[in-house]
């Protein structure tokens, strides 16, 4: 069946449980892991909710991403040792999250991904998309959404 799984992560709680409920089937059928997280490019302006809020920079916003991805990351790392399933991550910086999950699953060979759905809905779902959608969309590997 599969013998590795990619599991992204933005850090939510639905993330968190997508990716324990991936560690769970790794286990059941004898795969592993690969926990990973893209991070947003560095821009000199902060958003929160689409308004400009503050200033940060490059290596400001350097150092808030690796505390971001060692927290993220580290979490589906402890949940992988806890079920005794072998687990690497990795991490990088992308403008669209949704090619890096997927050129990280063909580099590393995984057979699935499986990750959340924040089932935005209206508005939000316009204005935000839904990367777990355009992985949907572009994936040549399958994809297991988690909801």
């Amino acid at each position: 069946m599969f013998k590795h799984i990619l599991l992204p992560t933005d850090g939510s709680p639905a993330s968190l449980r997508a990716a324990v409920a991936g560690i769970d089937l790794a286990k059941a059928v004898g795969a592993r892991v690969t926990g990973f997280f893209a991070a947003p490019a560095p821009t000199p302006l902060v958003y929160e909710h689409f308004v400009p809020v503050g200033y940060m920079p490059p290596e400001q916003h350097a150092e808030v991403i690796e505390k971001a991805a060692r927290r993220y990351l580290g979490a589906i790392e402890q949940a992988a040792k806890a079920a005794n399933v072998p687990c690497e991550s990795v991490h990088q910086t992308s403008e669209f999250p949704w090619e890096s999950i997927l050129e990280t699953a063909k580099r590393r060979k995984c057979d699935l991904i499986f990750m959340a759905s924040h089932g935005r809905r209206g508005i939000a779902a316009l204005l935000l998309g839904s990367e777990t959608q355009k992985v949907l969309a572009n994936s040549p590997i399958p994809v297991l959404v988690y909801r």
